[in-house]
């Protein structure tokens, strides 16, 4: 494996992050040298989030602070570029259904074209988590339901205030 190969980035929204995206980002941390989570400043598939990307940003430091490889950055560019900056040459992305694969698949032959020298890696879900979502988790919290279990307590708490001032 050559130098940059042990540096993966994990993109995403994380809007909001849920322990499905913390057990993607755990183990690719024992997978590689360095993980960057990238947190995507500005989506174009998903226009308006709940929380702000320093919110985010946030969120992600403090449920990755045990994870020594781990850092933590907001992007505004193409993933590749942002994988590049940071000498990465490994994307890590997490599939939990057929509907993920399908557009990981077309995100996958974009990035091969605009940067065939970075590979994607892709970490399928643990079973727990194979159902979670971050719109299902938003969904869940605006209706009242106990979301404990599926995201960090820093997150549960702070969806529990957004859906109670909506």
């Amino acid at each position: 494996m050559n130098g940059s190969a042990k540096i993966a980035v994990c993109p995403g929204s994380y809007d909001p992050v849920t322990n499905g995206h913390l057990d993607i980002i755990g183990r690719t941390s024992r997978v590689f040298y360095k993980v960057i989570v990238g947190v995507v400043g500005q989506g174009i598939r998903k226009s308006k989030t709940m929380f702000s990307a320093e919110e985010r940003r946030d969120f992600l430091l403090e449920a990755t602070a045990d994870l020594a490889n781990v850092e933590i950055e907001i992007f505004t560019n193409l993933v590749v570029d942002f994988a590049r900056e940071h000498g990465a040459s490994v994307i890590v992305k997490g599939i939990r259904a057929i509907s993920d694969f399908e557009y990981e698949l077309e995100m996958n032959q974009l990035n091969r074209k605009l940067a065939p020298e970075i590979e994607s890696v892709y970490v399928f879900a643990s079973p727990d988590y194979s159902f979670l979502s971050s719109t299902g988790v938003k969904e869940m919290a605006t209706f009242g339901a106990d979301i404990g279990d599926l995201v960090p307590p820093s997150v549960a708490a702070a969806l529990k205030q957004r859906a109670e001032r909506d």
